[in-house]
């Protein structure tokens, strides 16, 4: 009998009868909602219903269909869709389109591309192409957002000085003159005042604003422009809603095929990369906010986009306007402390109960107040930091190809025009290369930017050979690509160049950048904080030929073939035919028993040597022009870094510092003994004055690290041994291991040095801290520190560096006894 079926036939059923003296098992589940759900959900309605109205104003199309979109996007999208804390609706980006299908074909075969639109957006869902989309260039989707906002700001302005937009950009401007000279001032006042409300609300100072904050500009706009209007008896066109058993639903599509083929597909695209560019934002912002209450999940972009579609077929079907996700919306959503898809949905149910039982409210609101908060999203569609953003990436032109194509001709058309400008941009910078030759101290430097191919080899041939036989060469390669054309051409003047006495090396500045044949990549492929005992490089069983050109590495590309000195078959370089230097050599273990050392003080030499070689050949032409004003201009570090002699710490890396930044003292225990004993060493306190008062260093920084030794070996020493020079040594920690003692009580430990957010792992961590904390206090008894401090000039800093996790944390006084605070990402930019 197979262990998956019961024993008995009827346990499967006894085990959901709850026994006779129990009370019987509760209903279903009940729908909860979280109060930062409820809160957000709230202010996400109060945003949502003057914009929906305003939009469906915008697009000519009924006021009711912008409700009706509101509804549908907060209940459907919210529910099916992939990014939980989007919110989505009419948005302003398918104003423009959805106004020319309306002018084009009538508000119900609008709906019915609607639905159509949403069928497609399920079809591109299940073929699960949702991050082909994003593949879209940036500077396109920003020009057509800013097309669609200066179109809108145009339209808008007409209602906003009291007469009708026209169809098209260029007629709304051709018809502003006459419209000026024909203002109703009524609509201007209301316009006015809307506009002042939305620029002043978030700016009242004080507790007051911060209280008043909470509620929308939005919101506070229209309803005060609406209660003015009311009060004072002015008159001019509001919010008309009509019945709703009058509401026009969709109907079969009537139009040419072609027509209509290209405004579902316009629709699909619009709606959807605006939908899944918002839930990558909104990503975005939920992983910036400080504090979660509860864990939102990354959006799932293929079932965003399915949720998206199931919006349009059910807001085309009930006569809604098209459905995406809305930036306001989402980021007001995201701030109001949202942490679920439910405050999206309870947004979408407030905006039916409103549709419902508040039309009187709703028709009291002006037509003018509403164009000029639409007016006011339009202008802030064209963002002046993604225009410094496309400048900085020199796509500058492909934004303004696409922002006037959508202002002009059409949105399909404008992304048209767009691409093929992106097209044309990036095959320009494919074709465009720059070679350049410089004469430096006897050595010729050959720049090449950009990429290498076939078009560059006349220019290249041309440079190359003004570099005189015999001369000593560095070709500098910046670029990421070479075709065979170019490498053939390179590779013909180097062995030529070589032949003829002279030297060749050639760099790579960027990562991948090759130069040998693909039959000869085996080279390294380390990166350059490989430690030597992780090297998985494969490396030749004989030496060279003389004459021949050896294959190296040069500036992170594996392969390259050069013609520089180091030959491995060269007098004096290490033997790179030792049968040691194998992979299973590198693995064997050592006398100890422990795997992964070297197999011997030759394999050992050979690595050093092989390290000092990558560093000429990679590192070395990088930095050469650094380290020789530094030697011209000697050594001015800012900062004194005092830490363990531990080999796995490496300064320059976990501080990201280059040649000059650090003065740095190593010792074993990162330990600064006090001055003036009969146990004190000249050689700390003598790095620290000359420091100090020759360098005029500005900070300190003791630096301890998580497995040290040095505090393995102190809670293990025995008081009063120092027989050998190591334990002697260790002396200088006794003051750390007397200020963290092992048997203390909880309160004595709460008062020590501490790790923000979790307690230390053991005694030797808890001791690694405390070690740090009281070096410190050893720094400011060194005379040359005291007066430093003193006078102001200098600041002393602790440092711990967890070496598995690789992270590390800096010392804040504020607490009792201090805390090592985290240092986040987020810090480096500040």
């Amino acid at each position: 009998m197979s262990a998956c079926v019961p024993a008995r036939a009827d346990s499967a059923r006894t085990k959901h009868v709850h026994p006779p003296h129990s009370p019987p098992p509760g209903g279903p589940r009940r729908f909860r909602v979280a109060g930062a759900d409820l809160s957000a959900a709230i202010a996400v309605f109060l945003i949502a219903l003057p914009l929906s109205l305003g939009i469906a104003l915008a697009t000519g199309a009924p006021l009711q269909a912008g409700l009706v979109a509101a509804a549908v996007g907060g209940i459907v999208a919210g529910r099916i869709g992939g990014c939980p804390l989007q919110v989505s609706g009419p948005a302003a980006g398918l104003t423009v389109v959805t106004a020319d299908l309306i002018q084009r074909y009538g508000w119900r075969t609008t709906c019915a591309i609607t639905v159509l639109a949403g069928l497609a957006q399920l079809g591109l869902g299940c073929l699960r192409v949702a991050r082909s989309a994003l593949a879209v260039s940036p500077a396109i989707v920003h020009g057509m957002l800013a097309g669609i906002g200066v179109t809108i700001a145009v339209a808008q302005l007409h209602i906003v000085l009291g007469g009708t937009p026209q169809s098209s950009v260029p007629d709304n401007l051709v018809a502003l003159p006459a419209q000026l000279a024909n203002l109703h001032p009524a609509d201007v006042a209301v316009s006015v005042l809307t506009l002042t409300l939305l620029l002043l609300w978030p700016r009242v100072p004080g507790r007051a604003g911060r209280l008043l904050g909470k509620l929308p500009a939005a919101l506070i706009a229209v309803a005060g422009a609406t209660a003015v209007a009311a009060l004072t008896g002015l008159r001019l066109p509001k919010v008309d809603l009509p019945s709703w058993s009058s509401h026009a639903l969709a109907t079969l599509p009537d139009g040419p095929v072609l027509g209509l083929v290209a405004a579902v597909l316009t629709t699909t695209l619009v709606c959807s990369v605006q939908s899944l560019l918002g839930a990558v934002a909104v990503d975005k912002l939920v992983a910036a906010r400080p504090a979660l209450t509860g864990r939102v999940k990354r959006s799932d972009l293929d079932r965003e986009l399915l949720g998206q579609g199931a919006a349009n077929i059910v807001s085309g079907s009930l006569g809604g306007l098209p459905i995406a996700g809305v930036a306001v919306r989402s980021s007001a959503n995201v701030a109001a402390g949202a942490v679920s898809r439910n405050s999206t949905m309870v947004h979408g149910v407030l905006v039916v109960i409103a549709a419902l039982l508040m039309v009187p409210a709703l028709e009291l609101i002006p037509l003018a107040s509403l164009a000029a908060l639409v007016m006011t999203v339009g202008f802030k569609m064209v963002s002046l930091n993604h225009i410094r953003t496309v400048t900085r990436h020199r796509e500058v032109l492909v934004y303004a190809v696409t922002t006037c194509g959508v202002v002009f001709l059409g949105v399909l058309e404008g992304v048209a025009l767009g691409i093929a400008v992106a097209v044309g941009v990036a095959l320009h910078r494919l074709t465009r290369t720059r070679i350049t030759h410089d004469d430096m101290e006897g050595v010729h430097h050959v720049h090449v930017r950009g990429q290498l191919t076939f078009l560059a080899v006349p220019r290249l041939s041309r440079v190359l050979h003004q570099v005189p036989h015999g001369a000593d060469a560095v070709v500098e390669l910046d670029g990421s690509f070479m075709d065979h054309a170019a490498y053939e051409t390179l590779q013909d003047w180097q062995k030529t160049h070589t032949a003829q006495g002279g030297s060749v090396d050639v760099t790579g500045r960027r990562p991948g950048t090759r130069i040998s044949e693909p039959a000869e990549m085996d080279g390294c492929r380390c990166r350059p904080w490989t430690p030597w005992r992780n090297h998985q490089c494969e490396r030749p069983p004989t030496a060279p030929p003389s004459g021949t050109a050896r294959r190296t590495t040069t500036g992170g590309a594996p392969g390259t073939t050069t013609g520089s000195a180091a030959d491995p078959s060269a007098p004096g370089f290490p033997d790179t035919r030792d049968t040691r230097d194998t992979p299973d050599a590198l693995a064997a273990p050592d006398h100890s028993g422990r795997p992964g050392r070297p197999a011997g003080p030759r394999h050992t030499a050979h690595e050093l040597a092989r390290g000092i070689s990558a560093f000429q050949r990679n590192t070395a032409p990088l930095v050469r022009h650094e380290l020789a004003r530094l030697a011209r201009e000697g050594q001015q570090p800012s900062h004194l870094f005092l830490t363990c002699a531990d080999s796995r710490v490496v300064t320059s890396m976990i501080t990201s510092s280059g040649p000059g930044d650090l003065f740095v003292v190593r010792n074993v225990g990162n330990f600064v003994p006090l001055p003036g004993e009969e146990s004190g060493d000249d050689s700390v306190a003598a790095a620290i004055e000359y420091a100090v008062d020759v360098l005029e260093v500005r900070s300190i920084t003791v630096c301890g690290h998580s497995g040290c030794g040095a505090m393995q070996a102190l809670l293990s020493t025995e008081p009063g041994s120092g027989r050998t020079p190591l334990q002697r040594w260790l002396r200088h920690g006794l003051p750390s291991l007397e200020s963290a003692p092992a048997n203390e009580s909880a309160d004595d430990r709460a008062r020590r040095p501490r790790l923000a957010g979790r307690a230390p792992a053991d005694a030797a961590e808890q001791l690694c801290l405390a070690n740090v904390v009281q070096q410190l206090a050893h720094l400011r008894a060194h005379d040359s520190v005291s007066r430093a401090l003193d006078a102001g000039n200098l600041e002393l800093h602790g440092m711990y560096f967890h070496v598995g996790e690789a992270q590390s944390y800096l010392l804040s006084e504020d607490a009792e006894g201090g805390v090592f605070e985290r240092v986040l990402e987020t810090d480096l930019t500040a």
